[in-house]
């Protein structure tokens, strides 16, 4: 996949029940050339990544709801992640190495995730895992205190975030949905993220 086109995919990431005019779509990803951004569209509309529809003179597009959607925007949002020049992989990985499953999600979120980070901001780390948040937690949890910048962590299990998403009131939850870059386990975030969407849930 060219990095063009990852852009492309990451702005229905941003917002997964959002439905975007070919224009909003070539503006979005700043792409100089209109041809190269509709046969892009057009593929992923014939792989089944995205769902066309058209509205008068106007094309719609909107992202499909199925696994090979899921894993390509799991590639274009860790490949953004993992080339924003802000961040201290070095950190990531010395936790990353400290957690004791394989099936996890690690998001960056807060000022971080944003870009907007200052010389005293914590890193916002959350963890998403199909073991016990607790657990993980207690184990992590010295390396994230000692680290500098501090390491702020929260740990969810899927099933903890995802009725966070479900609940009526707003949530942290909801605010990670909102901001975040994905690291690691982009595929299961998805997964949790369209689960949620199947019974209610809107950005």
């Amino acid at each position: 996949m060219l990095k063009k086109t990852y852009k492309i995919l990451n702005i229905f990431a941003k917002n997964l029940s959002m439905i975007y005019a070919f224009r909003d779509i070539k503006r979005l990803s700043k792409s100089k050339s209109e041809s190269y951004t509709y046969n892009s569209l057009k593929k992923f509309v014939e792989e089944g990544i995205l769902i066309q529809k058209k509205l008068g003179n106007s094309l719609l597009y909107s992202i499909a709801h199925n696994s090979k959607a899921i894993i390509n925007l799991s590639i274009a949002s860790e490949y953004e992640a993992w080339n924003k020049k802000h961040i201290p992989y070095m950190d990531i990985e010395k936790l990353v190495n400290k957690i004791h499953t394989y099936f996890f999600s690690l998001l960056i979120t807060g000022s971080y995730a944003r870009d907007d980070q200052k010389k005293e901001s914590d890193i916002d780390i959350i963890i998403i895992s199909n073991i016990d948040s607790k657990k993980i937690y207690a184990e992590l949890r010295h390396i994230c205190e000692m680290n500098i910048p501090p390491i702020h962590l929260y740990v969810f299990t899927e099933e903890e975030f995802l009725q966070m998403l479900l609940d009526e009131k707003s949530n942290y939850g909801k605010e990670i949905v909102k901001n975040n870059l994905i690291l690691y386990g982009g595929e299961s975030y998805y997964r949790i993220i369209f689960t949620a969407m199947k019974n209610g849930f809107t950005y």
